[in-house]
């Protein structure tokens, strides 16, 4: 069958029209689309056409709908049987039922035997191998279909395969389920050994053969062998042994044995299948890789999800949509958590209104691989999440799926840079793309970068109608051109632009702050266009301020602060750099008015060779850089309730020294203390930085 290794495009009615020109009858094929359009795992297998057709081919001919992939391919096999029945039909019917029994047994022992050796097509002599009647093989023509491969110039040689790897591995996990059940001696010998069955045993069994494991009395259990299908499916590189894990978690249903109850001389009580489930499941929380340590690929991760799903278990899959609901993200994700928790967003039919990716704590890895997500979400908030330019694809991916619930984007705060504004345009232009509001402030974006947009936008015009582009560097021409009434764009935002706005980090977010002379000390004098404050021993002659501070030899900017904001400031001898609240006392002695010591204010403090932060009068001591400068960087995010501290060397390079996390609860002021007679603190003017220098380093 030629559909076997093509499929349809993401995002394309082209399974939908697949099975509207098979299935003839109208209302039936809509009700086929509809079942497969509410179960999204079977919506993503149906990007194969081949499983379109087994789908189809299912459906026509059974009033009950399968509800896991297992089922669908028992009945799939139960229909091919019941076709080759009546072709031949048998009036025997014991006859025709240890026919029957005897050809799938072979083809599923053909089926492992390969699998394990990673084979899709096979020779006559592999067939024979099994004891399979190569001509009765012929006879199913839609579980092994016969092909030929030119082997030379002159000679051609027979070779099958089965219709799609995925019945193949179907039929492997048949065929190791058949054998337990049967208690197949030899076969489980050869089982055991294929799937290194020593990875589960110790002591003196991992010292003796399988074929010994009965001269010992070792009995070998079905939990046992998916168990043992568990660890050899994670050892998998490139998941061969995905979908041969899935059904053979599956076959072991006690429902689906019924449906195969022709095939089997007698049923398992599957209730100890709970310790598979309870393996599978510690083996997605405990994430580290049993053998090395290392995270599980999302590929394996959902894969072992969906194992849960095909026996039915929903146990993990209600656990994180409460957790998804929940208001308290404390919990450390590990990536397989995102994994699964991303994997199960995808496949909800309830659309969630809203995605906040910094909501969730973990890893930057995990946060990629919660992005997938958003397919399933209305508005997506990705802002300041450390995401980079790679991280667009699956973004555009998710644009172009006619499944996109997206409507509102906000990517704000990422270095995502031209080539990540690049592959998000490719979903932009898809006419399946229906989002409403694209946000990308201070995302490193150039003129280049909005070519790419305003390309996008001709291509699909209809739905965009919000872009914030603050923060990045335009420039006018293209300013001008996504300006055009064309676009129907009625919101663009190119506020705070420039090229000195194309750096990594917080430097794209630099301020100019001047001093307040109103709340000076008057042992502080102002000088420099007041951008410059240095202690003097001299009072000076300043009017009675209410802003002023009486006896702290203090002073506050007059900008305040909101959003997001950085600046640098240069000292000599001993300052404090703060930031505050407006409202901080400025009369008396006491600890309300000194910055650091109250709940109003937030401090960094050099003292004696070293760093110190304080906050509400709780002291962090920090050692200094390598390099030692005079220089600091002060970040806040004001929504997101961080004040970071970095010292800044002479090359601007930033180290990050401390990060307060708390929730701002209105404008902040730069604040400053000079507390010796000489020493003094600059307010820095910070040039434009050459173009995409290096990411802030953190120590």
């Amino acid at each position: 069958m030629q559909t076997a290794n093509i499929s349809f495009s993401v995002g394309s009615n082209q399974m939908e029209e697949y099975f509207r020109k098979r299935i003839s009858d109208e209302h039936q094929a809509s009700r086929i689309i509809s079942h497969i359009r509410r179960s999204r795992s079977l919506n993503i297998m149906c990007h194969i056409p081949i499983f379109c057709w087994i789908s189809a081919t299912v459906l026509q001919n059974n009033a009950e709908i399968p509800q896991t992939l297992t089922e669908m391919y028992i009945q799939f096999l139960l229909t091919q049987i019941n076709m080759r029945n009546q072709k031949y039909d048998e009036r025997n019917t014991k006859k025709l039922l240890k026919s029957n029994r005897d050809l799938i047994v072979k083809l599923a022992e053909l089926a492992f035997k390969q699998l394990m050796k990673g084979n899709v097509i096979f020779y006559e002599k592999d067939l024979i191998e099994s004891g399979i009647d190569v001509t009765d093989a012929s006879v199913y023509s839609g579980i092994c279909t016969e092909i030929f491969k030119q082997e030379s110039v002159i000679h051609q040689r027979k070779v099958y395969c089965f219709i799609h790897l995925s019945f193949q591995e179907f039929l492997a996990a048949f065929f190791v389920f058949y054998c337990q059940v049967e208690k197949n001696e030899k076969s489980l010998n050869l089982i055991l050994r294929d799937l290194d069955y020593r990875s589960l045993v110790s002591g003196m069994c991992g010292q003796i053969e399988p074929e010994e494991y009965y001269l010992y009395g070792i009995n070998i259990t079905l939990v046992d062998l998916q168990k043992a299908a568990v660890d050899k499916s994670l050892e998998s590189k490139n998941g061969h042994l995905d979908l041969f894990l899935r059904f053979l978690m599956g076959v072991s249903l006690e429902s689906n044995q019924r449906l195969l109850q022709d095939l089997l001389t007698h049923t398992v009580n599957s209730s100890d299948t709970i310790s598979a489930t309870w393996y599978i499941k510690n083996k997605i929380k405990d994430d580290h890789y049993y053998m090395r340590g290392k995270h599980l690929s999302a590929e394996r991760c959902i894969n072992l999800f969906l194992c849960l799903l095909e026996m039915k278990d929903q146990t993990l899959y209600k656990e994180i949509q409460e957790f998804v609901k929940s208001e308290n993200h404390s919990y450390k994700l590990s990536p397989a958590h995102c994994s699964t928790i991303a994997y199960i967003l995808q496949i909800s039919e309830e659309v969630l209104d809203e995605f906040d990716l910094k909501k969730y704590n973990t890893s930057d890895e995990g946060r990629r691989r919660l992005i997938p997500a958003v397919v399933n979400c209305r508005k997506a908030l990705l802002d300041g999440c450390n995401l980079n330019d790679q991280c667009c694809e699956s973004l555009s991916s998710s644009l172009q799926s006619s499944n996109s619930s997206l409507r509102e984007l906000d990517l704000s705060h990422n270095d995502l840079q031209d080539s990540g504004v690049k592959l998000l345009s490719e979903g932009l232009k898809s006419l399946h793309c229906q989002l409403n509001i694209l946000r990308l402030s201070g995302c490193m974006v150039t003129e280049e970068g909005c070519c790419f947009l305003a390309s996008a936008l001709s291509s699909n015009p209809s739905h965009l109608r919000e872009l914030d582009l603050s923060y990045n560097h335009p420039g006018q021409s293209l300013v001008k051109l996504l300006s055009d009434p064309s676009y129907r764009l009625e919101k663009l935002n190119v506020d705070h632009g420039g090229e000195f706005r194309i750096v990594a980090g917080p430097q794209k977010y630099i301020c100019n702050l001047t001093l307040d002379l109103n709340t000076a000390n008057t042992y502080l004098a102002l000088s420099e266009s007041n951008r410059k404050v240095k202690h003097v021993k001299k009072k000076q002659p300043y009017p009675d301020h209410p802003e002023r501070f009486e006896r702290f030899p203090q002073v506050l900017s007059r900008e305040s602060l909101t959003g997001r904001c950085y600046w640098e400031a240069e000292w000599k001898g001993k300052p404090d750099i703060s930031v505050t609240y407006k409202g901080i006392s400025r009369k008396g002695k006491n600890d309300d008015c000194r910055f650091g010591l109250n709940e109003k204010s937030w401090s960094l403090i050099w003292n004696n060779y070293k760093f110190i932060v304080r906050h509400n009068n709780e002291k962090t001591g920090i050692p200094p850089p390598s390099s030692r400068s005079n220089r600091v960087g002060v970040y806040l995010d004001w929504s997101a309730g961080t004040l970071s501290f970095y010292s800044v060397s002479d090359t601007h390079k930033l180290t990050h020294l401390h990060t307060f996390n708390t929730t701002f609860t209105e404008p902040l002021y730069a604040g400053f203390r000079v507390c010796y007679s000489g020493s003094s603190v600059s307010l820095c003017e910070i040039k434009p930085l050459p173009v995409r220098i290096k990411s802030v380093t953190h120590r």
